[in-house]
């Protein structure tokens, strides 16, 4: 054996194993500092610090920023194939950015003013550094999450532990001394946390004059984190920096969000981010435009206010910073836009993200044909027949008859009621606002008190139903109360077959639905009964409105979240909890499974009617 041979077996016998060992203690490092940094973000902006403390979160920065570039230095270096940390573009691209915080080190300020210093003074900034820091620590913590998903452990309890985490986290951030102006009890802050985290709307405080700045921030961050559900999230950014997901994870993350294939996996997701980031953006600017000049708020102030709204209505969250609500007076006269922009927020943000996907496939299918028809390349174009899948057509046209439905009955009964005193234009766009609200956003321009019984009974029912599978929406569904009225007619008519659209529906999907329906129904029902116990002083209309409301994650309320005892609050708080995560999911999940039979019974019947 030569002087090589013996090298190479030294190599892998001694030296690659240590190297492993070593870049595995980096990565756990890594974990740590992540942890450390995100506790002293907490700690500077939650808490009213000293000088010297600053100081020290300061001190706290920089440990973080050298270990985070030794141990990025040291994985980069010993990296190997067949180690969990894999190199996708954007790591290299966030790891040279990292390292970019290292110039206004290595160089001095330049004398000479222009794009240069400009450069090395945005490198130099804390911002930026901490920005990149944060990147990478919500990175590494993302990456260690979606990890959960190799161990097959089940999806649904995955979500469900992810919300719960998530929600706990949001409670104890909104205990903070910065993020209330006089303080809150645990129960309120856990009962907000819940209700943004699943976004609902509904509240036992006055947001506006109980959370300051900083506690109006944390809400926000809540709802977009719970519209763009936890996995979602949490998942993009482990795929989109990282790219250490296993087959497995990426098989339930796809199931997760109806992704078609492994390969649009990832695009699927940056739809998914790129549709929420686009639509709230532009809701924004047109909420900016119409309140701009109206409310005596500072420019500042108005951007905020139109982020805030863009955001909670889009996610279907409901929440205001507004005293009162959407039914402020400030905005109650000379506003019809912004009631119509945030009823076409929650709309968007209700039908559901695969069907935003296939409008942007359309799109771009039309797009491109319109660009071969007026080119006229040699190359042939496929066209493609059915361009909007069921799906979509179904939810479309559900979404489009609720609306109207709902619209024409609230003005008809509140036409001299709720609404009386208004002009014609107001009346129509107010019936149309408080239709969109109660499938699943918590918004209301009149108080709800008001309101005759004939519109409470038909938002009971809207809350019901709420919006599209895997949207920012809660409630039944629209697909499955479509797909149980379809069934219902094909029942009445004799039908063997359940069609629609020129499509027959498969049976499991007949099953899941009516499954849905009673579980929901059992749900709500419990809710109902238990609540009647905790706060016998509330009517049964109050107390169904609740449970329907909290279930269904609307956020609407008879004025009876704020006088509810701690139990009733608690009560909330779980149907909040199941409502967002989905009663018939979290059920599955924790009922096990039977396995598949390759046997039947006899089939019987049992006597209908």
């Amino acid at each position: 054996m030569d002087y090589w041979d013996r090298l190479f077996l030294y190599r892998q016998k001694h030296f690659l194993p240590r190297v492993h060992q070593l870049v595995t203690w980096m990565m756990g490092i890594t974990y740590l500092c992540a942890f450390a940094f995100i506790l002293a973000i907490v700690y500077e902006y939650g808490f009213m610090i000293s000088p010297e403390e600053r100081s020290g979160v300061e001190v706290i920065y920089r440990a973080v920023w050298v270990v985070m570039l030794i141990c990025t230095t040291v994985q980069i270096i010993f990296r190997e194939d067949g180690t969990s940390y894999k190199f996708t573009v954007w790591t290299w691209i966030l790891d040279i950015l990292l390292y970019l915080t290292l110039v206004p080190v290595i160089f001095h300020r330049p004398e000479h003013g222009g794009g240069v210093e400009w450069v090395w003074t945005v490198l130099h900034s804390a911002y930026y550094r901490n920005g990149i820091l944060l990147l990478l620590s919500l990175s590494q913590l993302s990456s260690s999450l979606v990890r959960l998903l190799g161990r097959r452990t089940n999806p649904s309890l995955i979500l469900a532990s992810s919300f719960f985490i998530f929600i706990l986290i949001g409670a104890g951030l909104l205990m903070l001394p910065r993020a209330t102006y006089h303080g809150i009890s645990w129960i309120d802050a856990l009962f907000t946390a819940t209700s943004a985290t699943c976004v609902t709307g509904l509240v036992t405080v006055d947001v506006p004059s109980t959370f300051t700045l900083e506690g109006q921030i944390i809400i926000i961050l809540l709802i977009q984190i719970g519209g763009l559900g936890v996995m979602t999230l949490t998942s993009f950014f482990a795929m989109f920096f990282m790219g250490n997901t296993s087959l497995y994870n990426q098989l339930v993350v796809g199931d997760m969000i109806s992704s078609n294939s492994l390969n649009s996996l990832l695009s699927t997701l940056l739809y998914i981010l790129g549709f929420t980031l686009a639509i709230e953006g532009v809701g924004m600017l047109l909420i900016w435009w119409n309140i701009h000049g109206t409310l005596g708020m500072s420019l500042h102030q108005e951007l905020y206010f139109s982020a805030f709204h863009s955001i909670s209505a889009f996610c279907n969250a409901g929440f205001s910073t507004l005293p009162g609500g959407m039914g402020n007076p400030m905005v109650m006269q000379n506003h019809n836009l912004l009631y119509i922009i945030l009823g076409l927020l929650i709309a968007l943000g209700g039908i559901g993200f695969p069907i935003l996907v296939n409008f942007y496939e359309t799109l771009s299918y039309h797009i491109g044909y319109l660009r071969w028809k007026i080119l006229r390349p040699s190359r042939h174009f496929a066209k493609k027949v059915h361009l909007y899948n069921l799906n979509t057509k179904i939810v479309l046209i559900m979404t489009v008859l609720l609306l109207l439905v709902g619209t024409v009955v609230i003005v008809i009964f509140e036409w001299n009621h709720a609404f009386a005193g208004m002009p014609v234009i107001d009346k129509w766009v107010h019936a149309f606002f408080n239709s969109s609200c109660p499938r699943t956003a918590g918004f209301a321009s009149v108080g709800l008190t008001t309101l005759s019984k004939q519109t409470l009974l038909l938002m009971l029912v809207l809350m019901m139903i709420g919006g599209g599978t895997q949207s920012t929406a809660g409630g039944l569904k629209i697909n499955v109360f479509a797909v149980i009225l379809i069934n219902l007619w094909a029942v009445i008519r004799g039908s063997e077959h359940t069609v629609i659209l020129k499509r027959e529906l498969s049976v499991d999907s007949i099953r899941r639905s009516h499954a849905a329906l009673i579980s929901y129904l059992v749900i709500v029902f419990i809710g109902i009964f238990a609540m009647s116990i905790c706060e016998p002083q509330a009517s049964v209309m109050a107390i169904a409105f609740e449970c329907f409301s909290a279930l269904s994650t609307v956020g609407s309320s008879l004025d009876l979240s704020p006088t509810l005892s701690n139990t009733g609050k608690f009560i909330d708080i779980l149907l909040m909890f199941i409502g967002r995560v989905g009663t018939f999911t979290l059920i599955a999940g924790l009922v096990k499974q039977e396995k598949k039979r390759n046997y039947k019974y006899p089939s019987d019947n049992i006597i209908i009617n």
